[in-house]
């Protein structure tokens, strides 16, 4: 997202603390969201037609924290992949709000034989083809959908990624997202979470069409959908105006 103002986008890059949205929290309620996703929704699609296909542009001006980025979630990721009994293979991964590409080059890639992208801007995708060079020959399947609508295939991947991107989703449509990707887990695969929390409950954005939800909020969420926590890390090291950023693996 931008970092002009606080806001999280779908192109995967983090949120900004800010006054301003503590004061905003009470008077965010994610019924009213759901009362009114379908502008939910194209807005945040419009706002993503707006950004510019670079990495820059997926991580709101904020470039120079994609390595601190990346290495985070490697160190994180290899902790469960391997072989051996509960170990997590690396046959297939999927990254959602896959924008063009940053984690599966630079994360994903080199870690699976195969990834798949999806995003909702075909803008991206088509950037993708190129900005993973040589390397997308290893790339399965380009998706562009919402997140809401896609359905993953069922007992494909072993690991299935999706950072900066929930907060696009209302409560119900990112519990069912859960729920579908739990099926389309192979057996010892993982779901991973990397995202934003805010200091308390949702933090509304209107300027990309997004929510930042606390700790909480996303335990329960990843509850309702069936899902128990394997392990839970905040990320170190990046600039101290973003909201805190938690990375989650989920079975």
């Amino acid at each position: 997202m931008a970092f002009s103002l606080p806001h999280c986008l779908e192109g995967q890059h983090p949120r900004v603390a800010s006054p301003l949205w503590t004061l905003r929290l009470a008077f965010c309620r994610m019924g009213d969201i759901a009362e009114n996703e379908k502008t939910f929704y194209s807005n945040a699609e419009d706002y993503w037609k707006e950004i510019p296909p670079t990495v820059d542009g997926m991580l709101g001006g904020y470039g120079s924290i994609s390595s601190i980025d990346i290495n985070g979630s490697k160190a994180f990721l290899q902790k469960f992949l391997g072989e051996g009994e509960g170990k997590t293979g690396t046959s297939c991964a999927l990254d959602c709000g896959a924008g063009i590409g940053r984690i599966t080059k630079r994360l994903l890639l080199p870690l699976f034989n195969t990834v798949d992208l999806v995003d909702v801007t075909q803008e991206f995708l088509d950037k993708a083809k190129t900005y993973l060079g040589e390397e997308s020959k290893r790339v399965g399947n380009y998706i562009c959908t919402g997140l809401q609508d896609f359905v993953p295939e069922s007992g494909r991947y072993d690991v299935i990624w999706i950072q900066w991107v929930i907060g696009h989703l209302t409560d119900n449509h990112l519990v069912e997202f859960l729920r579908r990707c739990q099926n389309a887990l192979r057996p010892n695969g993982l779901i991973m979470i990397k995202d934003n929390v805010s200091y308390e409950g949702v933090v509304p954005d209107e300027v990309d069409s997004s929510v930042c939800r606390d700790l909480e909020i996303l335990h329960s969420l990843a509850g309702r959908a069936g899902l128990r926590i394997v392990h839970e890390e905040q990320q170190l090291n990046f600039p101290k105006e973003i909201y805190q950023v938690h990375t989650l693996a989920f079975r």
